[in-house]
């Protein structure tokens, strides 16, 4: 796990401090975002030719740096 966790990098220098990938500027969003549109892991490695399939693992895992997520109840 932690050699996944090494493999997002966070430089305030670059993409506007948001998480990228071994420090090339591929934001872990961009990785996401192509991922919810329906491509396949398989299709996004051949997009994205700099990526290996330990990065869309790393991108996947929850940051433990984030907020808990709080189901929202009617009313709140």
């Amino acid at each position: 796990m932690t050699d996944l966790l090494n493999r997002i990098t966070v430089n305030p220098a670059q993409c506007g401090g948001r998480p990228c990938i071994r420090g090339m500027r591929i934001r872990v969003t961009d990785v996401l975002d192509l991922l919810a549109e329906g491509l396949s892991s398989e299709e996004l490695l051949a997009e994205m030719p700099d990526l290996e399939p330990e990065d869309i693992a790393a991108a996947l895992r929850p940051s433990r740096s984030a907020p808990p997520v709080r189901q929202a109840t009617p009313g709140s």
